[in-house]
């Protein structure tokens, strides 16, 4: 890479970065290809992007964004797990680092909150934006159907002693 490729890749991650909501830095070394094929593949399944940069190039496009707290992460051979959505990368991440124990989580940043490693597996483990919002259009619409089968409950009663009577009648 020449310097101008250098500096119009380091304009590119900082944007980037300055749009995602969390970031995962990992180690990798001792992946195969085909292993770090399967966790790119994995991770753009969860909507989130892996990349592999170096520390260097990493630190100078961090400066100046919120996730600038990771810069002491970068050490070795790092790779950068991220997404908007602020479960998708630490899940893809954790789930993978559970198959794989060459990726190594070191930490991470969820804006400007720094995360040790059980923090990102603590993350992991909640339900991701489309599941909340799931959930609370579940608890919102529950109300309103509860409210429909309390209504119409005393009519189908009604109905069904209507019925009983009516069968009783025929039968005698």
């Amino acid at each position: 890479m020449d310097r101008a490729e250098k500096k119009a890749f380091v304009t590119t991650l900082h944007d980037v970065l300055q749009q995602t909501s969390v970031v995962v830095v990992a180690h990798y070394s001792g992946l195969t290809v085909a292993q770090m094929q399967a966790l790119r593949k994995q991770m753009r399944a969860a909507g989130a992007t892996v990349q592999v940069t170096k520390n260097r190039l990493t630190k100078i496009a961090l400066d100046g964004t919120e996730l600038a707290s990771v810069a002491g992460l970068l050490k070795g051979p790092t790779l950068l797990a991220y997404s908007t959505d602020p479960v998708a990368a630490p899940k893809a991440a954790v789930a993978f680092a559970k198959d794989n124990d060459k990726l190594v989580i070191l930490g991470g940043a969820m804006g400007k909150t720094v995360l040790d490693p059980e923090a990102v597996k603590s993350l992991a483990t909640l339900p991701s934006l489309d599941e909340l919002r799931a959930k609370l259009i579940g608890l919102i619409q529950a109300p309103a159907t509860k409210l429909a089968q309390l209504s119409t409950a005393p009519a189908a009663k009604l109905a069904r002693v209507v019925k009983a009577y009516a069968e009783k009648d025929a039968a005698a």
